[in-house]
């Protein structure tokens, strides 16, 4: 509803199925009562002093849990909840520009989707630290479940990826 009556060209982006409503760490919806979205604001999901996975859509709840499992390993990861594709919002790129690693996790292609340029955003910021992306990279059946595992982007996959980076 926030950007409807805003002029110019808007692309609202949808999951196909319902999924999972984000919990803070106490247990209340992040995303409920009280919650205003503004465009070109990302979203804290978890704060974390190893580094920050960056995701999107139906990815960031499956990204939540890899965090929640990665704090459980002892690998204090946050997450970012990244809601406008087309603008950086520059407090959160400052604050991951200073991070030990950003990974971006996405459905997107791998190789055209926002990971495909986040990293050189994050350079121009002056982030020294390490990265990846990761995303959709081999041909497969849209729209089915299992194509989350099969591309490396269910939360074993985004897990392995931070994991790797973190302790590079």
């Amino acid at each position: 509803k926030r950007i409807y009556g805003d002029e110019g060209l808007r692309f609202i982006f949808s999951t196909r199925s319902g999924v999972p409503d984000l919990l803070n760490e106490n247990g209340g919806k992040l995303f409920g009562e009280g919650y205003t979205f503004t465009p070109g604001k990302d979203d804290v999901v978890r704060e974390g002093t190893a580094g920050y996975i960056v995701s999107f859509g139906e990815t960031v709840y499956r990204a939540l849990d890899a965090v929640i499992r990665l704090k459980e390993a002892g690998h204090d990861v946050g997450l970012i909840c990244k809601s406008t594709l087309n603008v950086y919002d520059e407090e959160m790129m400052k604050k991951l520009a200073a991070s030990p690693a950003v990974l971006v996790a996405e459905s997107f292609n791998v190789s055209t989707g926002l990971g495909s340029r986040f990293g050189t955003e994050l350079l121009k910021r002056g982030f020294r630290g390490s990265y990846n992306n990761i995303g959709t990279n081999r041909e497969g059946s849209g729209g089915l479940w299992q194509q989350m595992g099969y591309q490396g982007i269910d939360a074993d996959g985004i897990m392995a990826a931070m994991k790797a980076l973190v302790q590079s």
